[in-house]
């Protein structure tokens, strides 16, 4: 542990200021002034985000329910597991992670496995994911956001691993949390 304390304070960078640039409804754009290790400034832009959660809900047959849904930026329909931000900083990322597969899924479920914490894009972003693995499906109904459209089903696991590797998955929240789920289970199956 003392050689990550050693690494950090010679790779560090110490905030001088920060000035915010832009706020919108979901992103909030800082530049910040900023003492380099060598302690020349520079400056930083990035996006202070309240995070998110995503969810791998897996049926009794080994299959996930995902959701395709159009995003704007990219201009395409997307596969995704059910997902989505924090309603704030503080709140429960496991209530947050039920609530949105609620949501997007109709599905509610009984086991909840903490899978980690994915950051989509650090060098820019503080937006931290929370990824969960949800077992004991239970079908209720789907109930978006009122500007939410998308479709959900199921597929196979397998498929969508098999998906991940062909590069037919391009959302990285989805591809981490469909590998670690599955290594997940694997390990689970092994040491039964």
């Amino acid at each position: 542990m003392s050689d990550n304390r050693n690494e950090f304070e010679q790779l560090r960078e110490v905030q001088v200021s920060s000035e915010k640039v832009f706020g919108g409804h979901l992103l909030h754009v800082y530049k910040d002034a900023i003492t380099l290790p060598n302690g020349k400034e520079a400056s930083r832009e990035y996006i202070r985000h309240q995070g998110a959660v995503a969810v791998v809900p897996l049926t009794e047959n080994n299959e996930v329910y995902i959701v395709r849904q159009f995003r704007y930026p990219m201009n395409e329909v997307l596969t995704e597991i059910p997902a989505g931000k924090l309603d704030g900083p503080d709140e429960d990322h496991l209530e947050a992670a039920k609530r949105e597969l609620s949501e997007e899924t109709g599905v509610t479920a009984d086991t909840w496995i903490d899978l980690g914490e994915y950051y989509p894009t650090p060098a820019y972003s503080s937006e931290v994911i929370y990824l969960y693995l949800a077992k004991g499906l239970h079908q209720g109904k789907q109930h978006t956001d009122e500007d939410e459209f998308l479709t959900a089903k199921t597929v196979p696991l397998k498929e969508l691993i098999a998906d991940v590797m062909k590069g037919l998955i391009p959302d990285g929240k989805t591809q981490t949390a469909l590998i670690k789920a599955d290594l997940y289970l694997r390990q689970a199956e092994e040491q039964a």
